[in-house]
This record gives C-alpha cells, structure tokens and sequence, in this order.
C-alpha cells in the first residue's frame, strides 16, 4: 500500500554541492526502483538549535515520497549508516491529508449553509420588541 512520506534530514556544512546531489540521486534511485515516486528539495544550509555532533550548522534536505513502509525502512537504514547526514526525521502524511480534507469539506458545507438566507415567516399579530433604554 503506497503512502506518503515526508523524510528530511541534515548533513555536513562542509559537505560538497556534488556530493549532496550524488547522495540524493542514489536515494531517487532506490525508491524509484522499488516503484514509489519522490520529490527533492534542498533547503540549504541553516543554523541548528543546537548542537549535533559538533556541528552548528547544516544542510536541509526534504524529500517527499510516496511508496511502501518496506521501502522507507529501506531509506532510513540508508541514511542511518551514510557518515555525512548528522539527523533525520520521518513523517507519514497521508493521513494528515485526508483529515485536512474532511475538515474542508465540512467547512464548505457549513459556509453554504450559512449563505443561503433563511425564510423569514412573520408571525401573526406578533409586534417587534420594544427598545431597551
């Protein structure tokens, strides 16, 4: 069953443009060669909020797939054993996803509701409220 995955991780600052574009290629590849698909981003090099393994600084990486549980086990032992990435972090988000489309539904629902105007009936021999002074 495929999902989606939103995996970042961190690596190096010092670590070179080739090398950060040669790591992510082979991760593309071993997804799409399990038959997921992938998106990458490169957020560049940030400040930490603190330090991990003497670094205070790092390259962020984002990479959303969509593919099997398999295959994500397969990227984090990838990235667990690959020196220059200092973090990682897996998120599943299809299920975010769908709530949020729950959610919008409802509120569209909700919205036209409110837009139609209510039939207004007057009352026989009812007379408006008298003002408060």
């Amino acid at each position: 069953m495929n999902r989606t995955y939103e995996l970042m991780f961190i690596v190096r600052p010092d670590m070179l443009d080739e090398d950060l574009n040669k790591l992510i290629s082979t991760l593309e590849s071993s997804v799409t060669s399990a038959g997921g698909t992938i998106k990458s981003e490169i957020w560049g090099k940030r400040r930490l909020a603190y330090t991990v393994r003497r670094f205070n600084d790092g390259i962020f990486v984002l990479l959303i797939v969509e593919g099997t549980g398999a295959m994500m086990h397969e990227l984090e032992r990838r990235l667990r054993v690959t020196e220059p990435v200092i973090k990682f972090i897996t998120v599943r988000t299809d299920e975010e996803l769908k709530r949020l489309e729950k959610v919008k539904k409802i509120r569209e629902s909700r919205k036209k509701a409110s837009a139609a105007p209510a039939p207004v009936t007057p009352e026989a021999g009812s007379e408006p409220a008298p003002a408060a002074v």
